[in-house]
């Protein structure tokens, strides 16, 4: 493990494999190095590039500041880049991708391309409205220090019914979730925002090229969130990877990366 110290100070921790032009890639919501993390993926990469997987601020090894901002977030990736020798590709999973497009309109000529693999907007009015609840909800439940119920709350939006999620409270891994809880909130209350919309005018400020995905059996709405962020950034591909949900396997998404990042 390596660490890098951000604007605000707070140290950043970070893995790096491989060798070549980096890569660094960004978890989505609970996720860390520790804890259904992308090493993997980081792997598979690592046979061309050199491939960095790293703590989002509040989660396993790195630290945190209040109050939280997404710019924070944005300076934590800047130093992980300047670490990597002044650019890197940006891969971004799930609310990941939301993040790394905010990175890629704030940090010009140092992200050099973007893939983002479902990032989770939602262009319906219904989704709009349960995205508002889920997020008021959050934040009463994070206020009252209710980290398993906030835990729950989000597994639930994810299609788990209250069963699974009573379940899940049993198991080895619900500890590390709740650790990590009141990141849930950076990712939904701050960085997805309010509704949920798909940012289109923030996503046709990206400047760079950009792969868009969505997994073939994944949610619905992920496809058609994935063709409006496709059609919204000026230079962007759009690619369904057949067979793959939302947890996409590294077999299926580290050649779709290597022949984007090389080509």
């Amino acid at each position: 493990m390596s660490t890098v110290i951000s604007k605000d100070g707070t140290s950043i921790a970070y893995d790096r494999i491989g060798s070549g032009p980096a890569v660094i890639l960004v978890d989505g919501a609970l996720g860390y190095r520790g804890f259904f993390g992308l090493g993997p993926i980081a792997e598979k990469l690592a046979e061309h590039f050199t491939a960095y997987t790293y703590d989002r601020r509040g989660r396993g090894e790195s630290g945190d500041a209040a109050p939280y901002a997404v710019v924070r977030e944005v300076e934590d990736l800047e130093a992980l880049i300047d670490a990597a020798g002044g650019s890197a590709c940006l891969v971004g999973f799930s609310s990941g991708a939301a993040l790394v497009l905010e990175a890629a309109v704030a940090l010009g000529s140092k992200v050099k391309k973007i893939a983002l693999y479902e990032a989770p907007y939602t262009s319906d009015d219904a989704g709009r409205q349960a995205w508002r609840e889920y997020t008021q909800r959050l934040g009463e439940l994070l206020a009252a220090d209710r980290r398993g119920d906030a835990v729950a709350l989000f597994i639930m939006l994810t299609g788990a019914t209250a069963d699974q999620a009573d379940e899940a409270r049993q198991t080895p891994m619900w500890s590390a979730m709740e650790a990590v809880a009141p990141t849930l909130a950076y990712d939904h209350n701050a960085l997805l925002g309010e509704d949920g919309s798909v940012p289109a005018g923030r996503a046709a400020a990206v400047a760079v090229p950009a792969l868009i995905m969505n997994g073939g059996d994944s949610y619905p709405f992920m496809r058609v969130t994935a063709l409006e962020l496709a059609n919204a950034i000026p230079n962007a591909r759009h690619r369904t990877l057949e067979g793959q949900t939302h947890d996409v396997t590294p077999e299926a998404i580290a050649p779709v990366l290597v022949e984007f990042f090389t080509g």
